[in-house]
């Protein structure tokens, strides 16, 4: 092993340990930040200058090497060593050996304290737009078909069973609803993270006359943290991304949920294409949906994510703690997990059809005009829990004797209730059903057209 300089080695006798080495080393993990660790390092020097703690030359030779060094990571020419131990060491060492000792005065006013927690953020920011890109893809996809099925109604469901008729496209569009908020919150963790930690140093700040306003203004931040101490050891925001993840992860996992069944033969509601589909290596007939069923998997591994990261948090005396150079395991994992998992996920929303004609076919059973005729009875004076009741002994009746409620005859309904008319039978029925739905936000045809129409142009400015 070939033996490297050290931050700190002249403080401790002897060389550590190569197992000690592989330990604590972080660059396997830490190598995607260089972008963030060079642009940080050039806002730095760039201040440096401002304050005259650094020459206008020796700024220019810092800034030519971090370029060089930033192209040739890009080009895969750099030789990562990880005696070095994390990517901010690996670009310092770099660059003093292309500059010399111009290099050796970019750490001035700074540790890698406030250095990783600066280049995290600055990687969040851009992973968070990422991923707001991806789900407003994910749900224009939703709308798109949703517009191919706004006058299509299916049974909704409550406890996986027959509950009301609800139009195709509007069951669509609750996914659309739940990434909206997964959209929004990303957005408010975007905000709260947009602070900057440079020049807070290792724990409690420095005596030089550092510029903290004018690093976070090169580096686009809103504002820079007022206290040292936490700045440091401030993590909060990547529980938060990861939350967000896990949020999004359970959305899909429900969808999947709902299209693995709905795929089943049994249902039939929806057929997913080949291309996102296996087949067995014993039953030739299987069509798996394997995609479905590893986003519902994968949501777990977001969940042990955020379960990792709230465990390091929550046990560590204030300032900074070496515990802290775990987080990025879990909040990459869990951005790369969600970022293949939507595109994924809109790659077979984009590619499934409803099977319409067999859903329209067993619309009528189970009796999912139900509660619309209870309401109907309101409609004509009667309380609802006893309009409720009235229905519930009709759906008895009409179960002894294999009928529908449709298929009972007006002296029928008379018994049970003087208040029912002739106009009963325009309330009964599925589709009828779904075409009266009076509320806003219901999930009838005229509600669907409605959302669509506002989806289509709340994304379209995005």
């Amino acid at each position: 092993m070939a033996k490297t300089d050290k931050s700190w080695e002249k403080r401790l006798g002897g060389w550590p340990d190569e197992l000690a080495v592989d330990f604590v080393e972080s660059l396997s993990i830490d190598t995607r930040l260089y972008k963030y660790d060079i642009v940080g390092s050039i806002a730095h020097a760039q201040m440096l200058a401002e304050q005259k703690l650094i020459t206008k030359d020796e700024l220019k030779l810092i800034k030519d090497g971090l370029f060089q060094i930033s192209e040739e990571i890009a080009a895969g020419r750099f030789e990562f060593c990880k005696e070095y131990e994390d990517i901010h060491m690996a670009i310092e060492a770099a660059l003093i050996a292309k500059v010399g000792e111009a290099g050796k005065k970019l750490h001035t006013g700074r540790s890698r304290n406030d250095q990783v927690a600066t280049d995290i953020r600055l990687w969040m920011r851009d992973e968070i737009e990422v991923l707001q890109a991806k789900i407003t893809l994910l749900q224009k996809t939703f709308v798109k078909l949703a517009g191919k099925y706004a006058e299509d109604v299916m049974p909704g469901y409550t406890h996986l069973q027959r509950a009301q008729p609800i139009v195709i496209a509007c069951y669509l569009l609750s996914f659309v609803e739940q990434l909206e908020r997964d959209f929004v919150r990303l957005k408010n963790c975007r905000e709260l993270l947009d602070v900057s930690p440079l020049g807070c140093g290792a724990v409690a700040g420095s005596t030089l006359a550092l510029d903290r306003k004018s690093t976070a203004k090169q580096l686009g931040f809103a504002d820079i943290s007022y206290n040292s101490i936490d700045a440091v050891s401030d993590r909060d925001f990547c529980a938060e991304f990861i939350f967000d993840c896990a949020l999004i992860a359970t959305h899909l996992s429900r969808l999947a949920e709902d299209w693995i069944i709905y795929s089943s033969s049994e249902f039939g509601f929806v057929r997913i294409d080949d291309a996102y589909c296996t087949s067995s290596s014993m039953m030739p007939q299987k069509r798996n949906p394997d995609m479905l069923e590893l986003i519902r998997a994968k949501t777990g591994r977001v969940y042990g994510s955020l379960m990792a990261m709230l465990t390091i948090l929550k046990g560590q005396p204030s300032g900074y703690n070496r515990d802290l150079q775990e987080d990025k395991v879990h909040v990459f994992a869990s951005s790369d997990t969600i970022e293949s998992c939507l595109d994924v996920a809109r790659g077979i929303a984009a590619h499934t059809k409803f099977n319409t004609k067999k859903i329209s076919a067993g619309l009528e059973q189970d009796f999912l005009d139900a509660t619309a005729l209870a309401e109907y009875l309101v409609g004509k004076g009667v309380a609802f829990r006893e309009g409720h009741g009235i229905v519930g002994s009709l759906v008895a009746y009409c179960e002894e004797d294999g009928r529908k409620l449709s298929e009972l005859s007006l002296d029928e309904f008379k018994r049970r209730c003087g208040q029912i008319e002739a106009d009963v039978y325009d309330n009964l029925g599925a589709a009828s059903v779904a075409e009266r739905y009076a509320t806003k936000g219901a999930a009838g045809t005229r509600q669907a057209k409605e959302q669509v129409a506002y989806w289509t142009g709340e994304l379209g400015r995005r």
